[in-house]
């Protein structure tokens, strides 16, 4: 397979390629410190897509995200927000993955299955927020899921055998979690990335726009 990793300086990014490389899937890597890809600026996006025109792709994972912006920890209560925090969170989390699907959804295999998979996290779910609070994470994520479900409804017609995902990686030791995660691991960055490769090698046409925990069971929305 032809694979594309976006955040690939990450725990579970690198994880990603390591354990796609290991199959023997031709991987190329896309990342801030090793090609200046910048998530709030959509020209460092459109150069790096420029970059690959040509090149079809059975796999794009975006493995990127933010959950402290710029040293603000997650709220644990209204009383925190802050508007210039909360937009940026909007940024790094929404508004950027938006713009990568926007610029290498294109380049997804147009006549054989592709997935086009974004990581989100569980917290998006509205349906399952029982105990509130890290409303700016929590809303960009939801954000981010509803911005796959369009795209899938667009990609259904532009490659109908192409599935666009959000996926839970559930909670994985990296720098991200390593604060908040108090020790309820669900699985080491390799184990996590093989757990989403093999819900990718799962995943068809028909559950576009799902969205899948690491074991494959969908969450609500």
């Amino acid at each position: 397979m032809n694979v594309l990793i976006v955040g690939a300086s990450g725990g579970l990014g690198g994880a990603l390629v390591d354990a796609f490389s290991a199959r023997g899937d031709a991987v190329t890597s896309l990342s801030r410190s090793a090609h200046g890809l910048e998530l709030t600026d959509e020209s460092t996006i459109a150069a790096a897509a420029a970059a690959l025109a040509g090149q079809r792709f059975d796999r794009i994972v975006v493995a990127t995200g933010a959950l402290t912006v710029d040293g603000t920890p997650p709220e644990t209560s209204f009383a925190r927000l802050d508007p210039a925090v909360m937009a940026r969170s909007f940024a790094i989390n929404a508004v950027g993955p938006a713009m990568l699907v926007k610029h290498l959804a294109p380049l997804l295999q147009r006549k054989s299955p592709a997935v086009f998979a974004l990581l989100s996290a569980r917290l998006a779910s509205i349906g399952d927020n029982r105990l509130g609070g890290w409303t700016s994470y929590r809303s960009t994520k939801a954000a981010l899921n509803q911005i796959v479900r369009c795209a899938s409804v667009e990609y259904a017609r532009k490659r109908p055998q192409a599935a666009l995902i959000a996926l839970h990686p559930g909670t994985v030791p990296t720098a991200l979690t390593k604060p908040y995660a108090r020790g309820r691991y669900t699985a080491t960055p390799p184990e996590a990335a093989r757990q989403l490769i093999a819900v990718m090698d799962s995943c068809g046409a028909d559950q576009t726009g799902a969205f899948l925990a690491y074991d494959g069971t969908p969450i609500p929305w």
